[in-house]
């Protein structure tokens, strides 16, 4: 009996990972999109008890999701796809219009306000991949009348 109980814990242990950094994801949101409007932005913050990367992100409500970074070049804003974002020990990283931001992209329909769409983050620290599963809430766009462009989220 003590056997089987000592394998079965084991068995238990080796499921888990190692160590894992405690993800902590606050104010998920997407933006609400207009009709014929093929992309939107999920922002979030997001805060790890060890350093981490965030290494992708995807979502079963869209078929095509990516990580972006906008920042001056110059005298030009320009966008740009990242493979990771760091995620440094006790700070939080702001995903954010304007900065490090997830892109929803050929949307087949449009995100209204209040729907939900589920993201999976994979993050990794200390060499190890976890799951963090996100729910972002859409808003309407601030500022209203103009639909957003993809140039500007």
């Amino acid at each position: 009996m003590k056997t089987t109980f000592a394998a079965a814990l084991l068995a238990s242990a080796v499921s888990l990972p190692a160590w894992a950094a405690n993800i902590s994801v606050t104010d998920a949101w997407a933006r609400a999109t207009m009709p014929g409007q093929s992309v939107s932005g999920a922002y979030m913050q997001i805060q790890s008890d060890a350093d981490a990367r965030l290494l992708s992100a995807s979502s079963p409500a869209v078929p095509r999701v990516e990580m972006h970074e906008m920042k001056m070049d110059g005298d030009v804003m320009r966008m740009r796809e990242v493979k990771a974002i760091d995620l440094p020990k006790g700070k939080t990283v702001s995903l954010e219009p304007g900065g490090f931001h997830i892109m929803l992209m050929n949307l087949k329909k449009p995100i209204a306000a209040g729907d939900v769409i589920p993201l999976t983050l994979v993050v990794e620290s200390g060499g190890k991949q976890q799951i963090v599963e996100v729910k972002a809430e859409a808003r309407a766009p601030m500022g209203g009348g103009m639909p957003m462009q993809h140039n500007q989220h």
